[in-house]
């Protein structure tokens, strides 16, 4: 099983179809609507300078939720594919894109035992001052954690992923930071301007891997 946390324009049928792309290898996979104590599901069409608005809902409703709320959905999505038969109950994974691979790499600290695998593709807030940070994950779990950065982005900058690095490098454990080269931030969203195919294959290749070698293990 797989959760897939969603990024900050929400749920949308590009996402849906990456979903899909994971469930073709045989997951069973989680696509939760973060938004939902906002009442929204689907923002709309998020690119373009008509868009400016769509944009902008999106940064306010990104303020909305935190690492502990997500965390509390984490644990109603385990609950509801624990009666569902067509959910493995062994070793899982989480994958999030943007905002949300802060709680892809959370989950492995909030359920260390089952969460033995976890993805922050262009993840942003990975170091921050507060005790729940991402950069300190590797003190909490030794499940496999996976850190793909874009080369450019200045929402996840060179300064905090090279944090990030030394932190994780100083700890062990099973994690690895990527940098994507000549990449910018969205590089994996096939409706973006900034999508470029090999990069976002190679993190295909990445996250199959990743999961494929951890959960299958356990």
């Amino acid at each position: 099983m797989i959760v897939f946390f969603m990024d900050a324009p929400g749920i949308r049928e590009e996402l849906r179809d990456m979903a899909r792309r994971l469930g073709t290898v045989g997951y069973y996979v989680l696509l939760p609507n973060l938004y939902y104590r906002s009442n929204v599901e689907e923002l709309g069409p998020y690119i373009g300078e008509v868009n400016a608005a769509t944009r902008q809902k999106a940064l306010a409703l990104m303020d909305t939720i935190n690492i502990p709320m997500v965390m509390q959905d984490l644990d109603a999505l385990m609950a509801f594919a624990s009666k569902d038969p067509a959910a493995a109950a062994g070793a899982m994974g989480c994958v999030g894109y943007c905002m949300s691979g802060r709680y892809a790499i959370s989950g492995a600290v909030r359920h260390p035992t089952r969460v033995r695998a976890a993805a922050s593709i262009y993840g942003t807030a990975l170091v921050t001052d507060q005790p729940d940070s991402p950069h300190h994950a590797m003190q909490r779990t030794d499940a496999r954690l996976y850190f793909g950065c874009a080369e450019h982005d200045s929402y996840a900058p060179k300064e905090m992923i090279d944090k990030l690095r030394a932190e994780l490098d100083a700890k062990g454990g099973n994690a690895e930071v990527e940098i994507y080269p000549g990449v910018s931030h969205g590089f994996a969203f096939p409706q973006r301007p900034v999508y470029d195919k090999p990069a976002a294959e190679r993190h295909w290749e990445r996250l199959f891997q990743l999961f494929g070698d951890a959960l299958a293990t356990e």
